[in-house]
């Protein structure tokens, strides 16, 4: 309408009825009793909707406000202050977007200074330095960051026990370019007690007062400079939960204050000096909900202790610990998830590892990984416009929950630490790493039967998929550091024994599948133990084709006809698959034919019980522990670990 009035149809907001006013007001129990009358179909309850995280955090399948003790949701704040659930800033990252930090691990300062460059023109905001024994030397640095703007640039260091000689040389280049002493940012990276927590106490670890001395020199002159890093990492890799690796964090963080104050520096300033690291992985909602309450659990450790305005300064880093060297291009959604999340719950500078950066030495992916790892920043940042709304999670009763949920499991467990005489009493009593191994196992358990999937490894694998001719990187830490591992790594050495058998013997391991019943009654179980069988680097061998024994068009196959084409198939491993039908009425005799001509083992894809045989000597199953199962064939058929 040109006079621009509204419509005749039009409602007035404040009188007419609201959208949807015809309809019924739906409460929480009419969505439970339609969810018990599908549920009832499958015999399950609605306990089975319920999922619980490493730290005992039940997940349900539907929030609202009431879910909360009173009523409105968890009280979080408002962005920019205490406690710092919904960002440090008011504004969030709405203006600058959050630091786009890239790691550099190699040890050629030339190849380090291409790398850097390339990375900076590609839209990185700041650089993340491995320097020292395990990566660049430390009379490198200066090479390494030539044509590098520091002041526009800011260089976060990690250079183990050598930090001093590290940060003072980074200093040293500052000064090189005239930067004023005042506008030096970045971090010099010290951190002894994660170093301790990663390689033990071996001596070469370094001293807490001595990095609190350093910092203490330095703040006066370098009001911009943090100097101390608390890392998360080395408790995420050795398998700690989110509530763990947060607890132990925090905890270093505390031991690191307390020292900064007896160095002379008041809290506000000493909390100003430390700059958290942590671990953001595909779990989406938990990542969010990891820093977020981060901050809630630092602000209240800076409330008692006299600096309630110190907010934590976050720096995310995709997990490690999630990277697959089978399958690496999945590990691009994989980043990808972990950024966003990262991103969504306020971390302000986040790092995307390579895809490939589990293929050989950490640091060493090729140009072309970089590109997309710095890529996949900007899209989230520019295209997507994550950045622009100011805690995008914010007001989701589910994500407020979890938070909530999680901020109190991360303070039990970063008091538990304090009860314990602190984070180096902790490890040196073993205590942590304990706790941490129980997690491990728990999830290790989860992921052996598949319950956890890693697609591309666990799931879905590429049996064709050439191997990695990169060096692998040790998987365990120093000795009497906590140990580092992936998720993926039992599975994955499962395909390693597959690929030295291929190349030995030019064939893989297989297990000759004994289809029982036209295709449609055995296709589903086929399917099935293909996918798992494969997950272990063993070829499946159907007889005949897809069809079975009779060929493409799906005919039933003999018991004679199995046996001749398990002959021929030189395996020594089967495993039945067909129908429950087809299970009772010759799972048996095949079983039994099967084992006459040769088989040392003879699986069933179905539970226990589901035929009655004594010639079946095991079962495939949903649930079943995987990476056992496919341990045994392996060892049944001769192949070398």
């Amino acid at each position: 309408m040109s006079n621009g009035a509204e419509p005749a149809t039009a409602v007035d907001a404040d009188t007419g009825p609201a959208l949807g006013a015809e309809f019924d007001t739906p409460d929480r129990q009419d969505w439970e009793r339609l969810v018990d009358r599908v549920l009832e179909r499958t015999g399950r309850g609605r306990d089975s909707l319920v999922t619980t995280t490493d730290d005992g955090i039940h997940l349900h399948p539907l929030y609202t406000a009431n879910d909360t003790d009173d009523g409105t949701g968890p009280p979080t704040g408002v962005p920019g202050l205490p406690p710092f659930v919904r960002g440090a800033r008011p504004d969030g990252a709405v203006l600058a977007g959050w630091d786009v930090r890239a790691r550099h691990d190699g040890r050629d300062p030339g190849a380090v200074n291409e790398a850097v460059l390339a990375d900076l023109d590609g839209g990185v905001t700041s650089l993340w330095l491995r320097l020292g024994e395990d990566g660049l030397p430390v009379s490198a640095l200066g090479e390494a960051l030539r044509e590098v703007r520091l002041d526009l640039a800011p260089v976060v260091l990690d250079a183990g026990a050598d930090y001093e000689a590290a940060g003072r040389a980074l200093l040293a280049a500052h000064r090189a370019q005239g930067v004023p002493d005042t506008e030096v940012a970045g971090n010099l990276g010290a951190d002894p007690i994660g170093l301790r927590a990663r390689a033990g106490g071996d001596g070469k670890t370094g001293d807490v007062a001595a990095a609190a001395a350093l910092t203490a020199e330095l703040a006066r002159r370098h009001p911009r400079l943090a100097t101390l890093v608390a890392d998360g990492l080395p408790y995420h890799g050795a398998g700690g939960s989110d509530a763990q690796e947060i607890g132990a964090a925090v905890a270093t963080a505390v031991a690191y204050l307390r020292a900064l104050a007896d160095a002379g520096l008041d809290v506000a300033d000493a909390a100003a000096r430390i700059e958290f690291r942590l671990a953001a992985t595909t779990d989406q909602f938990g990542t969010i909900a990891k820093f977020r309450a981060a901050r809630r659990v630092w602000a209240r450790v800076t409330e008692a202790s006299g600096a309630p305005e110190a907010a934590m300064r976050q720096h995310a880093v995709t997990s490690p610990a999630m990277l697959t060297r089978r399958d690496p291009e999945v590990n691009l959604l994989r980043t990808t998830v972990a950024c966003f999340a990262a991103g969504t719950g306020g971390a302000d500078a986040v790092t995307v590892l390579p895809f490939d950066s589990a293929l050989g030495d950490l640091g060493q992916p090729d140009r072309f990984s970089r590109r997309l790892a710095r890529n996949t920043q900007a899209i989230l940042l520019e295209e997507s416009r994550l950045a622009a709304v100011i805690d995008p999670a914010g007001g989701s009763w589910y994500v407020e929950a979890r938070t909530d949920a999680l901020a109190h499991a991360a303070w039990d467990e970063f008091t538990a630490i304090e009860r314990a005489g602190g984070i180096e009493a902790e490890l040196e009593s073993g205590a942590l790493a304990g706790r941490l191994a129980h997690t491990r196992r728990a999830r290790a358990h989860r992921i052996a039967t598949r319950q956890d999937v890693i697609t591309g490894v666990s799931e879905y694998p590429n049996l064709a998929e050439p191997p990695s001719s990169r060096p692998h990187p040790p998987e365990q830490a120093t000795a009497g550091g906590l140990p580092t591992v992936r998720y993926a790594e039992d599975f994955e050495r499962l395909r390693d024994r597959s690929d030295a058998h291929l190349a030995r013997h030019g064939s893989r391991p297989a297990v000759f599948l004994a289809t029982l019943g036209p295709l449609a009654q055995h296709t589903a179980r086929t399917g099935f133990a293909t996918n798992l069988f494969q997950a272990g680097g063993i070829e499946p061998v159907e007889p005949g084709g897809a069809g079975g024994a009779g060929g493409a068009r799906g005919a039933e196959a003999t018991t004679a006809e199995l046996v001749d084409a398990f002959t021929a198939s030189g395996t020594t491993v089967a495993c039945l698959c067909g129908s429950d039908t087809a299970y009772a009425e010759s799972a048996d005799e095949v079983a039994s034919a099967l084992r006459d001509a040769g088989a040392t083992s003879v699986l069933l894809a179905g539970r226990p019980g589901t035929a009655d045989s004594t010639a079946v000597t095991g079962h495939v199953y949903t649930g079943c522990d995987a990476l056992a199962v496919l341990t045994g064939i392996l060892d049944t058929l001769g192949v070398a670990p």
